[in-house]
């Protein structure tokens, strides 16, 4: 990442940047993020720790099988029925109906 920050970037893809970080490493990461789109840049991050992605994104998108299926808000995709149906197995389920 350094060595993209160093190129001064309009725009930053990132793809899992979270994977083999411990919870201390993902909050300092969560912090570096934010101070840099802070500063302008514009970041594209592919992940899939929710958590890291609703304290960074202002907007997410979900893919499933390679097609959207969600976007908007973090919280917006999180209760969408497809995006509940795509990763949690089904609604009830999710809601602990």
């Amino acid at each position: 990442m350094a060595r993209a920050i160093a190129g001064e970037p309009e725009l930053l893809l990132l793809d899992e940047p979270g994977a083999g970080l411990n919870q201390t490493e993902k909050q300092e990461l969560v912090r570096l993020l934010k101070r840099l789109n802070e500063m302008g840049l514009t970041i594209l991050i592919v992940e899939h720790d929710m958590s890291l992605v609703s304290n960074v994104a202002s907007v997410a998108t979900v893919l499933n099988f390679g097609e959207k299926i969600a976007e908007g808000t973090v919280d917006e995709v999180l209760r969408h029925p497809a995006v509940v149906e795509a990763y949690l197995g089904n609604r009830e389920v999710a809601l602990g109906v």
